[in-house]
């Protein structure tokens, strides 16, 4: 190829078309590296958001029982779950019956999980044996033991991510893998926006365009048009759910933690030095004083009670529903006298709190049928789009070839200003973002330098 060929060809080139190629490669990298784990994650994520009717259908037995007579006290409930767990097994929390039908939920640390579903009582080992899957979870050192509040009787036993709610979600946002993995879906993600912010800029109508599918369009010009157009009409969503999902990842979510203290943004917290005052005579709270005392304070919705350390220890008490955000609380109560050491509510969290205890449960689905059934078209949607834009791209490509977007020479100086911002802000916000452009940066410098000893 002629040397002097190739500038002379592209050098009538507007900005436009060179800031367009640009943004096409960009989203050309981002779709390679992001597709395949963000494929995974839509559609295990379909299967999380039905949870609730899959949850029902398999622990119905487990998480509700049929009301006769009179509770029996939660002392006594915890009593008979610690039949069913080893003697060396330590009490984490418990969750009290909130409706009448509702099971205790008491959850343990586990000693050795290859004893996990030991007991000394014969009749709790016999109803715990239903637990699912124990065999195959028994590195896991958690359990929760689920007991009859009318009569204390255990009605089953699950350890570590057996229930499927636990093994759903560590589907989707590990694989299944140790949390050492969470990187990939981390990395995804971060991909992901990418892809978002490019499309949009690809797909904006400019002069007479309009950025709708029109009618009699075949082939790859079809494809590219349902490609940008339900990529765009889910943008809104799409950043709602990459945002809350990248705020309890690893890396960036150490970020944006960084810099919600920074401003002042976290949720209230109690003191560290809170203690109870000891009254003589006066015996410490059992747990069904303690959640007596809670329920008194507490909004209605299901509590969750962690007991003291010791003597001067207190009783922590929060929230056990993330369906109803503005119920949300968090209390410490004095272990002897029950009152409220610190109490903090939905009028008490920051804006960041808010955004996001509304945000994480409308990404997990938990607001009900219109929530999963707008999840579900997200992911379709997504799903959709990831394998739309490889059709165009198995239809672009020529055999032989990377199929790469044509890079103008010049593209990466037509950048906008305000790009080079984004790129920072995201590069700041999402650390293996600015890790794998770096990568990718070299990649491109070596096609570069290629093309040019090949021209």
């Amino acid at each position: 190829m002629n040397k002097t060929a190739m500038p002379a060809q592209y050098e009538l080139a507007s900005l436009g078309a060179r800031r367009k190629s640009l943004f096409w490669r960009i989203h050309f990298w981002a779709a390679l590296i992001a597709s395949p784990f963000a494929l995974l994650a839509a559609l295990t994520g379909i299967l999380y958001i039905f949870t609730p009717q899959i949850e029902q259908l398999l622990y119905a037995d487990l998480d509700h029982v049929q009301p006769v007579g009179e509770m029996r006290t939660l002392d006594a409930a915890i009593s008979a779950a610690r039949l069913a767990v080893p003697a060396e097994s330590s009490l984490r929390s418990v969750v009290p019956a909130f409706a009448p039908s509702d099971s205790v939920r008491v959850f343990f640390m586990l000693p050795d999980a290859h004893n996990a579903h030991a007991s000394t009582d014969e009749h709790a080992a016999h109803r715990a044996a239903p637990a699912k899957t124990a065999a195959a979870n028994r590195s896991a050192r958690t359990a929760v033991v689920y007991v009859n509040p009318y009569t204390t009787a255990v009605l089953g036993m699950h350890t570590g991510n057996e229930r499927f709610g636990a093994w759903s979600k560590k589907l989707h946002s590990t694989l299944l893998q140790s949390d050492s993995w969470r990187w990939l879906i981390e990395l995804a993600a971060s991909w992901l926006m990418v892809m978002l912010l490019t499309g949009i800029y690809l797909w904006w109508p400019r002069n007479s365009e309009k950025g709708l599918p029109q009618r009699g369009a075949s082939g790859r010009k079809a494809w590219a048009q349902w490609h940008g157009f339900i990529g765009v009409a889910l943008s809104v969503m799409s950043f709602v759910i990459l945002t809350t999902g990248l705020t309890w990842s690893k890396y960036a979510g150490d970020q944006v933690r960084l810099a919600r203290d920074s401003i002042g943004q976290a949720s209230p917290q109690a003191p560290r030095n809170l203690t109870s005052t000891i009254i003589d005579g006066i015996a410490p709270m059992t747990w069904q004083a303690a959640a007596d005392a809670a329920r008194r304070q507490a909004p209605e919705i299901a509590l969750q009670l962690i007991a003291p350390r010791d003597r001067l220890g207190t009783w922590r008490v929060s929230s056990y529903d993330p369906a109803q955000p503005k119920k949300r609380v968090d209390m410490m109560l004095d272990a002897y006298s029950g009152h409220a050491l610190f109490y903090s509510d939905w009028k008490n969290q920051t804006a960041f709190s808010k955004a996001t205890g509304i945000g994480i449960p409308f990404h997990r689905g938990e607001f009900g049928w219109w929530n999963q059934l707008l999840l579900l078209i997200f992911g379709l949607g997504i799903v959709f789009s990831l394998l739309s834009g490889w059709v165009m791209f198995f239809k672009r490509r020529k055999t032989g070839s990377l199929g790469l977007p044509k890079l103008l020479p010049g593209a990466w100086k037509a950048m906008p200003v305000g790009g080079w911002i984004c790129a920072a802000c995201l590069f700041v916000a999402m650390p293996l973002l600015a890790i794998s452009s770096a990568a990718l940066a070299t990649i491109e410098i070596f096609l570069h330098y290629r093309n040019r000893k090949a021209c």
